[in-house]
């Protein structure tokens, strides 16, 4: 008897699996159209985007690359005025970044507006490097604390301020107390010395085994005499 009601139950399985593969079949054959244009749409989609990055993206990142080494150099010997505007033969950052954008790479952000700084093109360097994402945090972190001196160049010294913090924030190691040196030397320009001296004292406390931190004393004490 269990016997055959097992069987039952088998036969009821199948006709269930039957039933579902046979609505399967009709939703296919009514919509089989839809079905094959979308397939097709989808695999048109795969295809161009394979295509753009092997014929398109590739070839012009690898271009890019390739001017961007001869920038590079520039930049490096510090011709800073070369690097930007390049020469007959070789583009310069600026003609780079117009062309290929971050194509060749983040770097060319930060090399760029490094470049406008020490030329003194406050304005462009902050246009630049406000532009640069690496995942480097020290490489972030140093064009952050350059979009502070580039304000400061700009007399705007409460908005250098903050980008100094938030570079020493970024760094979060030895170099953070260049970067808190720079608020506490912007903010005495302002007038604000209490917040000076709270920068000073942080570079003291958190980090007196750096350059900063073993000629902190006579920022501090320069400005507790003056009290």
């Amino acid at each position: 008897m269990a016997k055959n009601e097992l069987t039952q139950e088998e036969k009821l399985r199948q006709q269930n699996v039957d039933e579902a593969v046979s609505k399967t079949e009709q939703f296919f054959n009514q919509y089989k159209t839809v079905i094959v244009g979308c397939l097709c749409v989808a695999l048109v989609a795969g295809l161009s985007v394979l295509a753009y990055s092997k014929f398109y993206l590739q070839p012009k990142k690898a271009e890019a690359a390739a001017e961007l080494f001869r920038a590079e150099q520039s930049f490096a010997a510090g011709e800073y005025e070369l690097a930007l505007t390049g020469d007959d033969n070789n583009l310069g950052l600026r003609d780079i970044v117009s062309r290929y954008g971050d194509k060749a790479g983040e770097a060319v952000y930060l090399y760029a507006g490094v470049s406008e700084l020490n030329l003194g093109n406050f304005e462009d360097a902050i246009k630049y490097l406000k532009k640069y994402n690496g995942e480097d945090h020290i490489l972030l972190a140093r064009a952050q604390a350059c979009i502070g001196d580039a304000y400061v160049g700009l007399e705007q010294y409460k908005t250098a301020i903050s980008y100094f913090e938030k570079a020493a924030e970024t760094s979060s190691d030895v170099f953070s107390a260049t970067y808190l040196l720079k608020a506490g030397v912007a903010a005495e320009e302002i007038g604000d010395k209490a917040s000076a001296l709270a920068y000073y004292k942080k570079i003291k406390d958190q980090y007196p085994q750096s350059i900063e931190g073993m000629d902190i004393d006579k920022y501090i004490t320069r400005i507790e005499s003056a009290e």
